[in-house]
């Protein structure tokens, strides 16, 4: 429960790269069909002295309800409706689009599994076979024995729309509890099931659940769970950590702190806790940021005794991230705090004086990116030039050499306190995720010198209709605008020509400490069976190299992600892979104003930009859903100090009329709780009517 659930606008993945490129490619040709006009009817808000018009505010609907949700009007739903009518006319008439949504289709039904979830000799997992709209979740007795289906949500909802977002089972495996939500609300309520008869039980919590802690012991009359949900479901910044008692009604659960409502930390991700797994000790945690979260420890076994809450100061005034686990009375905590590349200490929770040991200490080749701890082991993540490392120590931090990866990709693994067995999870460009199981105690006993990936047992291996042999995969550094080095992985078809004629996509995100790292994705291979290129690039504003990294891609920093960007065009064009007219630009989210804003900056240096459910308003974003919580990432026109730099970038203040913009896709989600339609909208509408590019 100490991480939120999402410190980001980022939302899950709904297109596909090869098929929105192929059409923005190919738009040009459809110049005949004439988008629809939007009519303006400006408004004039002055801010600081500086007035600043907006001529499709109309767009935003009403956002007067104290939900902050937004309305949509009748006629913004219109206006929507012609746009996304027209957006269909320009994409079903792409050439040979029928034989690429056949390709896609068969890649996208691919069959996925999560990481197991051990309890016991029972493994809890999500398996989705490539016709089923969501996963299935499953349990299976021994690592040999058959899968029983515990919940299928497709059962729940034959249209699809019925979403299991977590499970957790308790200690023993006898209960589960899962959060679901419905047609893409991301609003789970969270249930309880009987793991023997799959029968529900009576628990239901609604409020946006975004996950539990088991106490040891608990069955469906006795023992409970500590969880997080907002009070308020229509305020995002309302988050509550509680106590739930089995068996009885959640309205009387014990409320155990909650965000405050006042003050700079109103508006943050607030508090959360996490709890051992003998339900000892809590550490909270309370960000201040996207970057940073002070620390506290809350003895429970006092609590349950006396009814006494007593916060402890761990870390308070933080400067970085930190996670914990508690091992016995002690809480090894990973930071950035005064170590912007990552360190880990151990702290003694039950002394009268906070003293952080040092376990293991930070590096200045690699960046310490996670830490899980499984039976007397830490196995440690690395970022090492944007690829996962990992490393295991002792408790104390003494070494005990590399886990062996099968190749250079991206890769997490998840450790149990109580036992030695561990699960990783690999990917890379050209491979496929697969997860293996770990022998800790095993792989620590052997010689360094002696570990091969061999030592990994395949558990399960995802099998994609493609030929991972196809490509091959360099990673290049290039300077940016102010001299950085922005190191980027180019994966192409082999023996491509560097001629200068390739199709290239080039992705990014640069934002909230999110470290862009090799990855597979199965919808990519259309693309580089049709001789397209594909590349990703590490921007300042990401966690590839650490806090200083992020820090230099924020704030009054910003601009420097969009250079990173643009050099990274600028190197892929004079490396001889592709020309202004082949090279197209990929983002969402924070991404989506990533790529937003470079094609407003360098309309000549693209012919496709997909901007994803992105911010583009950057003077009124933080008035919207939960924007408030990336004020730390962004700033806010509300701050003097502030607007300076949002009013140079933000893309939808920057469209200058009579220029010839790139060909555009520009998503919006109409029920999305993070990021408003309004900035897709008003930007779409804005570029229509400024561009001189022949219309599509």
């Amino acid at each position: 429960m100490q991480q939120p659930p999402a410190n980001r606008p980022e939302r899950p993945r709904i297109t596909t790269l090869a098929a929105l490129f192929t059409a923005l490619l190919a738009a040009p040709a459809f110049s005949q069909l004439q988008p629809p006009q939007t009519r303006t009817r400006p408004v004039t808000d002055t801010l600081h002295g500086v007035a600043v018009t907006d001529p499709y505010r109309w767009l935003e609907g009403r956002n007067t309800d104290p939900d902050r949700m937004g309305i949509t009007t009748p006629e913004v739903a219109d206006w929507s409706r012609l746009q996304n009518d027209h957006t269909r006319a320009v994409l079903d008439a792409v050439p040979a689009r029928g034989e690429l949504e056949a390709r896609l289709r068969e890649l996208m039904q691919t069959p996925s599994i999560s990481t197991p979830i051990p309890r016991g000799d029972t493994y809890f997992f999500s398996r989705r076979e490539g016709d089923q709209p969501q996963p299935v979740v499953f349990a299976r007795q021994g690592l040999e024995g058959p899968d029983r289906v515990l919940l299928d949500p497709n059962a729940l909802s034959p249209d699809g729309l019925t979403t299991i977002s977590w499970i957790n089972p308790n200690h023993d495996g006898s209960l589960l509890a899962f959060g679901m939500y419905q047609a893409g609300d991301e609003n789970p309520v969270l249930h309880v099931l009987d793991t023997a008869t799959g029968s529900w039980l009576a628990e239901e919590i609604p409020g946006k659940v975004g996950g539990c802690q088991w106490v040891p012991g608990s069955t469906a009359t006795t023992g409970g769970f500590y969880y997080r949900r907002l009070r308020d479901l229509t305020d995002p910044y309302s988050n509550t950590t509680k106590f739930h008692r089995m068996g009885t009604h959640h309205s009387q659960d014990t409320v155990l702190f909650q965000q405050n409502t006042e003050g700079p930390l109103a508006t943050t991700w607030g508090p959360a806790g996490t709890v051992d797994r003998d339900a000892r000790w809590m550490i909270k945690s309370y960000w201040t940021g996207t970057s940073a979260a002070d620390l506290w420890s809350i003895d429970l076994t006092r609590f349950s005794r006396t009814g006494e809450w007593v916060e402890t100061p761990l870390l308070p005034n933080a400067n970085g991230r930190s996670t914990a686990r508690v091992v016995g009375d002690t809480a090894i905590i990973h930071t950035t705090h005064d170590h912007p590349a990552g360190a880990v200490f151990a702290v003694d929770l039950l002394a009268t004086t906070t003293a952080w040991t040092p376990i293991i200490p930070e590096r200045d080749d690699a960046v310490l990116h996670s830490i899980s701890v499984g039976r007397g082991v830490i196995a440690a993540r690395y970022l090492k030039d944007a690829s996962t490392r990992i490393e295991l120590f002792t408790l104390s931090g003494e070494p005990l050499g590399k886990l062996p990866l099968p190749g250079i990709g991206t890769a997490s693994i998840a450790a149990h306190q109580d036992r030695d067995e561990a699960f990783l999870t690999f990917s890379s460009f050209n491979t496929p995720r697969t997860i293996y199981r770990v022998n800790l105690k095993d792989l620590a006993a052997t010689p360094d010198s002696d570990r091969t990936p061999d030592d990994l047992a395949v558990w399960k291996r995802t099998d994609v209709p493609v030929d991972p042999d196809l490509v091959t995969v360099t990673q290049v550094r290039y300077p940016s605008k102010d001299g950085t080095p922005i190191s980027m992985f180019i994966v192409a078809p082999k023996g491509v020509s560097l001629d200068g004629n390739n199709p290239v996509m080039l992705d990014g995100y640069g934002g909230f400490k999110v470290s862009k790292t090799p990855r597979f994705d199965a919808t990519l291979f259309p693309w580089f069976e049709a001789g397209g290129v594909y590349a990703l690039a590490n921007l300042r504003g990401g966690g590839e190299y650490g806090a200083q990294w992020h820090r230099a891609g924020t704030l009054e920093n910003k601009q420097n992600v969009f250079d990173d960007f643009i050099a990274a065009a600028e190197y892929l064009i004079d490396a001889g892979y592709t020309n202004p007219q082949r090279l197209g630009i990929h983002g969402r989210s924070n991404g989506g104003l990533l790529t937003g804003a470079c094609a407003v900056q360098r309309p000549d240096l693209f012919a496709a930009a997909y901007v994803g459910v992105p911010l583009l308003d950057m003077l009124r974003y933080q008035s919207f859903l939960m924007a408030r919580f990336w004020v730390p990432e962004y700033g806010t026109a509300e701050n003097p100090d502030h607007l300076d730099h949002l009013l140079a970038y933000s893309p939808y203040h920057n469209v200058n009329p009579g220029t010839d913009y790139p060909a555009m896709l520009i998503t919006a989600g109409e029920n999305d709780t993070r990021v408003h339609p309004m900035h897709a909208r008003k930007f779409a509408a804005r570029v229509q009517a400024a561009t001189t590019a022949p219309p599509a």
